[in-house]
């Protein structure tokens, strides 16, 4: 059943990674409910791996704008965009350094990300409320200031399982003033070096772990999961440009309740995930 289960992760990282309803989540949540009977570590490792796929999603969709990026020793704006990217991953990568084992031992568990679900969604339905104009339109003038604080937002993910990366990204980019299509936009581009890097080095020295389920059916997860992250990227700008992130916002709040509901149940534990 292995092959079954990377197809299933697939879809779910696939859809779940750029939207902003935590990839985390609901890897929790498809592992517990299938009964995937594959060791922590093989699960851990599994699912940051596979975000490779989803990676290579957005370098194929927006492949004509890093085209740009060879123009950047004499193109400002490309200049601008991309130190901005670089710095926006930096305080992500020194609390990963410094906490990131600590996160998971203690953090990692279906009731936290339960809550960060729900609050996260609650934060997302007042952002959507404010009576406010974006002034940015475009990635290239964010500037890195803003850039760095959208970076900074972005480790409510890191510190709170469950939170999700985009939401967080998003919903910073849309504070500061970024318009919706933006933000989502940039937080894309964030996605590249912090997710990439984390997938490329865990597959690197977990390549013991991934064996026990075998190096093919890594490859069909990362697969599928590039594919359904394509799709879900197109239908997610689309959908955007016409709607807000409300709907997300609830969707949010009935995950994060029926995971506690299945907690208390018993039909999910609520032990450590790490």
């Amino acid at each position: 059943m292995d092959w079954f289960y990377a197809i299933v992760y697939g879809i779910v990282e696939g859809i779940t990674e750029f939207l902003p309803i935590s990839s985390t989540g609901h890897l929790i949540l498809t592992g517990n409910l299938l009964g995937v009977p594959w060791p922590a570590d093989v699960k851990n490792t599994f699912e940051v791996v596979i975000q490779g796929g989803a990676i290579l999603a957005v370098l194929a969709y927006y492949w004509r704008d890093f085209l740009k990026i060879r123009h950047i020793g004499t193109d400002k704006s490309q200049q601008t965009l991309w130190l901005g990217v670089v710095v926006a991953c930096i305080p992500a990568v020194i609390l990963g350094l410094l906490f990131g084992d600590v996160i998971k031992a203690n953090l990692f568990r279906p009731s936290v990300v339960a809550w960060a679900l729900i609050v996260g969604g609650v934060v997302m339905w007042l952002v959507e409320s404010r009576k406010a104009t974006p002034v940015i339109h475009d990635i290239e003038t964010i500037g890195v200031r803003k850039s760095l604080l959208i970076g900074t937002i972005q480790c409510l993910a890191l510190l709170w399982p469950g939170f999700s990366r985009s939401a967080s990204s998003i919903l910073g980019g849309m504070v500061l003033g970024l318009d919706r299509p933006t933000a989502t936009k940039f937080s894309f581009y964030l996605g590249v070096p912090t997710l990439g890097g984390a997938a490329l080095l865990d597959f690197i020295q977990s390549r013991d772990i991934l064996a026990q389920i075998g190096v093919i059916n890594v490859v069909l997860g990362a697969a599928v999961s590039f594919v359904v992250a394509y799709l879900a990227i197109g239908w997610l700008l689309r959908f955007i440009s016409t709607n807000n992130f409300k709907g997300f916002a609830v969707y949010r709040v009935v995950v994060g309740a029926l995971i506690l509901v299945l907690i208390a149940t018993g039909v999910m534990g609520n032990g450590s995930l790490a």
